[in-house]
């Protein structure tokens, strides 16, 4: 029982949103309980994800990806989340952060070595967040020292999402204090480089089989020549493949919410009470009928700032929106399919439980509620300011 989104999608769209899905059943979902229960995500199915394309959908095919769309990446990510929003989170991680961030900030020499190796083979994760900076992503005290030919990075990072399964990392330090966020460079960090470690995996709420690590670099040493852009832009990337990512998770908390709601209305429908259905009591019908209101114009929002984004052109309040709206959806959805399910909804018999949590990191990770409502009310006094 499913709701596939045919809103604003082309037949190649939505052909794609329905081979992923389809994989995402018949290949993740066996898995997803036990992934959850172990708090791991099991690295065998990495070939099929790798293999699918879903791991490089918008690498160009001359370098070994799908050569497909920014938006594509956002219905990927919806999919999965559909059937499991850890795998969903992984996938757009690589796509949304990672990718990005090489495609488009990265020299000839970096595209030829990593983008092939991330289309097929590689994970990727993006290390910004440190104890010290969190909303505050500028605060980080990370340092990168230049000595001769390479660069030598102290410090560490916390919450890293993919650590354990990456083989290359973006990670943000600073290469000049005095300069303030204008010294953040960003480095293109392999796992086997010398003096860098991935710690600690969190023990987390929700997204379980999603690893969240610490990062330790005690004199890491870099190449200069991986470098991501130009010394002291790293703030400048930081910010750009950020904007890009939140609507990555707007996706993911919109195909969240549609898996929640369709594993609540099969329910529904086959539990009886009082020598009907339950889905046809009126109470509950005005119920999830707001849910499917509200789903569908939280996927309505992320379509529009993923197609902004592809068209170039301004999208940020979009995205902000998409995302703020999004994780509002999903996580009161989530919690209303608990009560839709009754008492064994409180149990791990049925999935409404693994939803429900799942569902609030999207209010926290890539931006945190507040800091989406800071960014459209800056950018809402900056449009009416300037219209006078």
């Amino acid at each position: 029982m499913e709701i596939r989104p045919l809103t604003l999608l082309a037949d190649d769209e939505r052909m794609f949103y329905d081979a992923v899905l389809d994989y995402a059943r018949h290949e993740i979902g066996p898995h997803v309980s036990a992934m959850d229960h172990a708090g791991q995500f099991r690295k065998e199915l990495l070939p099929g994800l790798f293999g699918l394309g879903v791991m490089g959908i918008e690498i160009p095919e001359t370098y070994g990806g799908s050569g497909s769309s920014f938006f594509n990446a956002c219905l990927a990510v919806e999919a999965f989340a559909v059937v499991d929003p850890s795998v969903s989170v992984l996938v757009d991680v690589q796509n949304t952060l990672c990718i990005n961030a090489v495609m488009r900030w990265g020299n000839d020499e970096q595209k030829k070595r990593y983008l092939p190796r991330l289309a097929r083979e590689w994970v990727g994760a993006y290390a910004l967040s440190e104890p010290s900076s969190g909303s505050d992503a500028f605060a980080l005290r990370t340092r990168a020292e230049k000595r001769g030919d390479k660069w030598v990075i102290n410090g560490g990072k916390l919450w890293i999402t993919n650590g354990a399964e990456a083989s290359v990392f973006i990670v943000l330090a600073n290469a000049d204090f005095e300069k303030g966020y204008r010294g953040i460079t960003a480095f293109l960090v392999e796992r086997g480089f010398s003096g860098f470690t991935v710690g600690k995996k969190e023990d987390k709420l929700g997204i379980r089989a999603s690893s969240t690590c610490e990062l330790v670099f005690e004199d890491c040493e870099v190449p200069a020549a991986n470098v991501l852009g130009e010394v002291g832009i790293g703030y400048k990337i930081a910010i750009e493949t950020l904007n890009e990512g939140r609507i990555g998770i707007g996706a993911q908390m919109v195909g969240l919410a549609q898996g929640a709601f369709d594993a609540a209305m099969k329910y529904m429908l086959e539990r009886q009470q009082f020598g009907k259905p339950i889905a046809d009591f009126q109470g509950m019908q005005f119920q999830y009928a707001q849910l499917a209101a509200d789903i569908e114009a939280a996927r309505l929002l992320v379509y529009n700032a993923a197609r902004l984004r592809e068209a170039g052109r301004p999208f940020l309040k979009e995205a902000a929106i998409a995302k703020l709206f999004a994780s509002q959806v999903a996580e009161r959805t989530a919690s209303q399919c608990v009560e839709f399910f009754g008492g064994v909804g409180f149990t791990k018999e049925f999935p409404a439980e693994k939803f429900y949590r799942d569902a609030k990191i999207g209010k926290i990770y890539e931006g945190t509620s507040n800091m989406q409502l800071g960014t459209i009310a800056k950018l809402l006094q900056s449009e009416y300011k300037t219209r006078g």
